[in-house]
C-alpha cells in the first residue's frame, strides 16, 4: 500500500530518513517497523518565520517493496535513416530540439562551434592562468552552451509553454540527481552537469545522428524563400575545411554569437533589438547571506541548504533586480572575445563554498538606446565589455568595488577575499558604468538593504560587468509555427533567438521547435 502525504517538519527531521519515518509514524498512525520506504516528492524551504520548516510532499511505502517509478524513461530509437534535420547549437536549446526529433523519428544533425564538453574544461581553466580567452571554446561556446559551466540551475517561471517535468525527466535519464524533481529550486550543479550533457550527447549519436564539434556555421542556405541547409567551418579533421549540411534547420545558437547576428543583419534577414539587462556580480560572503535568510546568527547551521535570494524593484521607470542567484558559488569570466570582460556566477552541486553571488542589473529597452540599427543593443553591450577591460589593465583583471562604498560614490582602497579567479582591480563602478545604470543600482541597493537588514554592506563587493543576461536580438518567428517570419525551414530557438532565459526554457522551446519542424516536414 502506498499512501501520499503533505507534511511540514524541522529541517532536521526533513533531512534523517529515521527521524522522517517516525513523525509519519506518530502523525498518521502508522506502524514505524511497515513503513518500508519514504519518497521526497517535492520540498521546499520556509524561512519566512524565526522557525524555519520544511514543507514535504511525501509518498509512503507500507508493507510493500518501494518501487522504482519517479519517472518513466523516454524511448529513443533508431533514427539513422531518417530525414535529416540541422540544429546549430549543441547547448540546451540545441541538445533538447535534437533528442526530441528522434523521440519523432528524425534524424539530428548537430554542429557546434566550440569542443566538447570535456575538452572545453582544459580551455576554461588557461583563462585564469594566461588572462587568455579562445574566441571558440569559453564559458559561452561549446557543448552544453552558456549552462554547462555556469551553475546548471533548472528554475524556470516558463510553466505555460511546455513539459518542465519532461524537461527534468531527461536530465535524469542521462543522469543527473532524482532530487531535482523534488526541489523547489532544481540545481545540478556545474560539477555534476558535464557528465549529463555528454551522456545526452551519447544518446544522440547511439540513435544515428550525428554531432560535429569545432564547426561553425557561416551561412544559412537559402532557395527563394526556404532555408535548406548551412555552410560551415570546421577544424576536425584539418584547418577551416568547408563543409555543407542539407535540411531544415533549428538555430540554437546561444545569447553570445554575435558573428550570428551581423550575418543575419547583413543578409537582410529579418531580426529586431531586444531589451536586456545590464550590472555587475555581487559577491557577499555565504555565511552573512545564510544569516540574513535564515534570521538567525548561525546561519544555514548542520541541516540547511546554503540560502538562496531574489530582490527586484523598480527605479525611475526600469526593473531592478538580482539575476542568476549562486549561493555557495564562484564568479567566473565568461568573455567570448578579445578586449572584453564579462563575468558570471556557477555553484558546485555542493554549494559549498563560502561566497554566494548572483547578477544585480537594472532593465535596458531598446529605446533606452540612440539609433535604428537592428544590432544597437548589441553594439552597447560591447562598448560596456571593452570599458571594463580597459578599466581591468587589459586583462581578464576585473574592476571591482565594495558595495557600500558604490552607494556612497567612493573608490574602495581595498578588496575583499573574492572567488573569481583571474583577480581583482579596485575601482569607482559608480563613476565610468552609465548613470543611467549605476544611479538605478545605488537606489535598488538602498532599498534592498532595508528589505534584508545586514545586505547592504562593505563586506560584498561588486564586480564589472554583468552584460549577458539574454539575447540582444530577437530573430522574429511566428508564434504558432516558430518558423523564421519570412523564410521557411528556418526555426530560430532558445536564448540565442530571443525566446528562452535559462536552462529549463530553452530546453522547452528546443523541443518546441522541433515538434514544429517535424509538423512542417510531414505538411510538405
Amino acid at each position: 500500500m502506498t499512501r501520499e502525504y503533505q507534511i511540514r517538519v524541522l529541517p532536521e527531521v526533513a533531512v534523517q530518513q529515521d527521524r522522517l519515518r517516525a513523525f509519519l509514524a506518530d502523525e498518521y498512525g502508522l506502524d514505524a517497523r511497515s513503513i518500508t520506504g519514504i519518497r521526497i516528492l517535492k520540498r521546499s524551504v520556509d524561512a519566512r518565520q524565526r522557525t524555519i520548516f520544511v514543507n514535504l510532499r511525501v509518498r509512503v511505502y507500507v508493507d510493500e517493496p518501494m518501487r522504482d517509478d519517479l519517472f518513466e524513461p523516454v524511448a529513443y530509437r533508431d533514427v539513422s535513416d531518417k530525414p535529416q534535420v540541422v540544429v546549430v547549437g549543441a547547448g540546451p536549446g540545441g541538445l533538447f530540439a535534437a533528442l526530441r526529433l528522434i523521440e519523432l523519428g528524425l534524424c539530428p544533425l548537430v554542429i557546434e562551434r566550440g569542443k566538447n564538453v570535456h575538452d572545453r574544461k582544459k580551455d576554461l581553466a588557461q583563462i585564469s592562468r594566461t588572462q587568455q580567452v579562445d574566441e571558440e571554446s569559453n564559458y559561452c561556446f561549446g557543448e552544453g552552451g552558456a549552462g554547462a559551466y555556469s551553475d546548471g540551475k533548472l528554475y524556470t517561471r516558463s510553466k505555460k509553454r511546455g513539459s518542465i517535468e519532461k524537461i527534468l525527466r531527461v536530465f535524469c535519464q542521462h543522469g543527473a540527481s532524482t532530487a531535482i524533481l523534488a526541489d523547489a529550486h532544481p540545481h545540478i550543479g556545474t560539477d555534476r552537469l558535464p557528465q549529463v550533457i555528454e551522456a545526452m550527447r551519447n544518446t544522440i549519436i547511439r540513435c544515428g545522428g550525428q554531432v560535429y564539434f569545432q564547426t561553425k556555421m557561416t551561412r544559412l542556405m537559402i532557395e527563394g524563400d526556404r532555408v535548406i541547409g548551412v555552410e560551415a567551418i570546421t577544424q576536425q579533421p584539418t584547418p577551416d575545411t568547408q563543409l555543407q549540411f542539407f535540411g531544415p534547420v533549428i538555430l540554437a545558437t546561444g545569447h553570445s554569437a554575435r558573428d550570428v547576428y551581423r550575418n543575419l543583419a547583413t543578409a537582410h534577414i529579418e531580426i529586431e533589438p531586444k531589451g536586456i539587462a545590464v550590472g555587475v556580480r555581487l559577491e557577499h560572503p555565504s555565511q552573512l547571506i545564510d544569516q540574513i535568510q535564515y534570521h538567525r546568527k548561525e546561519g544555514r547551521g548542520r541541516w540547511l541548504p546554503a540560502a538562496e535570494y531574489a530582490f527586484v524593484t523598480q527605479v525611475e521607470g526600469r526593473g531592478v533586480y538580482s539575476f542568476c542567484m549562486c549561493p555557495g558559488g564562484f564568479v567566473i569570466p565568461a568573455a567570448t572575445g578579445p578586449e572584453q570582460i564579462v563575468v558570471n556566477g556557477m555553484s558546485p552541486a555542493s554549494r559549498g563554498t563560502k561566497w554566494s553571488n548572483s547578477g544585480m542589473v537594472v532593465e535596458v529597452q531598446p529605446d533606452d538606446i540612440q539609433g535604428d540599427d537592428v544590432l544597437k543593443v548589441m553594439h552597447y553591450q560591447e562598448q560596456l565589455e571593452r570599458d571594463c577591460w580597459l578599466q581591468g589593465n587589459r586583462r581578464q583583471t576585473a574592476p571591482a568595488q565594495r558595495m557600500a562604498d558604490f552607494v556612497n560614490g567612493r573608490l574602495s582602497s581595498d578588496l575583499p577575499d573574492s572567488s573569481y579567479a583571474p583577480g581583482l582591480l579596485a575601482s569607482p563602478l559608480h563613476f565610468w558604468m552609465p548613470k543611467s545604470i549605476t544611479s538605478r543600482l545605488q537606489q535598488g541597493f538602498r532599498t534592498f538593504g532595508r528589505q534584508a537588514h545586514g545586505f547592504l554592506t562593505n563586506e560584498a563587493v561588486m564586480i564589472g560587468v554583468e552584460t549577458r543576461t539574454s539575447s540582444p536580438v530577437r530573430i522574429t518567428r511566428h508564434i504558432d509555427t516558430l518558423q523564421h517570419i519570412r523564410l521557411q525551414g528556418l526555426f530560430p530557438c532558445g536564448e540565442g533567438a530571443g525566446y528562452a532565459g535559462g536552462i529549463v526554457s530553452a530546453g522547452i522551446d528546443g523541443e518546441r521547435c522541433a515538434e514544429m519542424c517535424a509538423a512542417w516536414m510531414e505538411s510538405l
